[in-house]
């Protein structure tokens, strides 16, 4: 590690080969913390490149628990690289409930929030969920439910030990990137948020390599999500385009309305909110944007405005609530 980090400090480039190795051996503890925090701080300085992510990400995938049974479900990710700094609320883990209660398969891999109050484990955890890698309780899951959720450290012995170093650091890292693209279930469809526009572009080339159905969407204004507080991007494999708010009929919001708490309590009290069709018309309008883009990922003949009627229909109607309760007395 100390000829790395010497390579690293000289402003030298990992190849893809070195990168996953480097990853690898993270994972079985051959290196202390110390050395691991310093490397991670690396890319605190300067970006990460297509081989050293590539590298990154083969690492992890083969690293990963095999759950190649849940893929039989052609599901759907929701999920966000975090590190955006905005503080909000659990659009993307609301949004994938609302898309299962719509008749959907989701599998969402989530984690504690790294640089964030409430990651979508955290919020899952206030509300007694029980994290579980038993491929037969979430295959029982995704069946009565439409939902599965992956607590990604026991999905991957890297992702566990490198927790509490990031959890320390308290800032966006190269993890943050990684992710989105190791949910261990390999989905073949997946709706990823970025926080700025050279992710984006690293997402798009990795996507390109493979048979995935996505959609990378990035608010311009720093979100990793649709946020409707401005213009956003979406890019998938048919296009790339920019719509405002206005656009896709709904308000521009202010940034505040979007805001999730300063506590991991305030954050599933909003969560509720939404799930009971009782929060603010702006944190509703979020989730419902989100969950429109799920649902077009899915089905790419419907329109964002008709995905944006069925997500509603069931929020409105209870479906999004009555799902979420049997989930929560499947996984509690």
């Amino acid at each position: 590690m100390k000829q790395i980090l010497n390579r690293l400090f000289e402003h030298q480039y990992l190849s893809r080969a070195e990168a996953k190795e480097i990853l690898t051996k993270m994972a079985t503890s051959e290196y202390n913390d110390s050395q691991i925090a310093t490397f991670i701080s690396v890319y605190l300085m300067r970006s990460i490149t297509i081989d050293e992510f590539l590298g990154f990400t083969d690492a992890l995938l083969d690293l990963r628990t095999n759950v190649d049974a849940l893929a039989a479900y052609n599901p759907i990710d929701i999920v966000g690289t975090g590190g955006d700094n905005k503080n909000t609320f659990n659009i993307s883990t609301l949004s994938c409930f609302v898309v299962a209660s719509a008749g959907y398969k989701v599998a969402k891999h989530g984690n504690y929030g790294a640089s964030s109050v409430s990651g979508a484990s955290t919020v899952m955890e206030q509300h007694g969920v029980k994290f579980t890698k038993d491929i037969d309780k979430l295959e029982r899951s995704l069946d009565k439910t439409n939902i599965a959720f992956l607590h990604a450290p026991l999905f991957n012995d890297a992702l566990k030990v490198v927790a509490p170093i990031r959890k320390a650091l308290g800032v966006r890292t190269f993890f943050n990137m990684l992710g989105p693209v190791v949910n261990p279930i390999r989905p073949k469809r997946t709706v990823l948020g970025v926080f700025n526009l050279k992710m984006a572009r690293m997402y798009f080339y990795t996507y390109q390599q493979t048979d995935v159905d996505y959609s990378i969407v990035h608010s311009i204004d720093g979100y990793d999500e649709i946020s409707l507080t401005g213009d956003f991007k979406v890019i998938n494999k048919y296009s790339e385009n920019i719509y405002s708010p206005e656009q896709v009929g709904f308000r521009r919001l202010a940034e505040e309305e979007l805001f999730g708490g300063s506590t991991p309590e305030e954050v599933a009290k909003i969560f509720d909110n939404v799930i009971n069709n009782s929060a603010t018309e702006a944190q509703t309008n979020a989730v419902l944007a989100n969950s429109a883009i799920a649902i077009q990922t899915i089905d790419p003949r419907i329109s964002f405005t008709d995905a944006v009627g069925i997500a509603k229909e069931a929020l409105e109607s209870g479906k999004t609530k009555e799902t979420f309760k049997q989930f929560l007395e499947l996984n509690s």
